[in-house]
């Protein structure tokens, strides 16, 4: 599987109607940490068929952004459920990604 892009209008389906854990990432363009967060999720998303990472731009999306308190990026936010289970704050190695499920 692949990083999803998530938009308001399709995040209810792709992340709060997920039957897998999902892990939602708020980033901009402009994040230097952001930037280097994004192979590693990509890893992850070809490696895992049991979970879904979907990218949230927090710049085109900033409506989801507050609505989910999302003050520093990189920002990493567990949904299992349509419920928000976990999060971290910051550039993280895939071992802690994987930890967040």
């Amino acid at each position: 599987m692949k990083v999803i892009d998530v938009t308001k209008e399709n995040f209810a389906a792709e992340v709060l109607g997920s039957d897998k854990p999902v892990i939602a990432d708020f980033n901009a363009d402009w994040c230097g940490p952001c930037r280097m967060m994004r192979p590693t999720l990509d890893a992850i998303a070809a490696e895992r068929d049991d979970v879904k990472i979907v990218s949230i731009n927090i710049d085109d999306e900033d409506e989801l952004a507050e609505e989910y308190d999302v003050s520093s990026i990189p920002c990493l936010v567990v949904f299992k459920g349509g419920a928000e289970v976990n999060r971290s704050i910051g550039l993280i190695p895939k071992d802690k990604v994987l930890a967040l499920l």
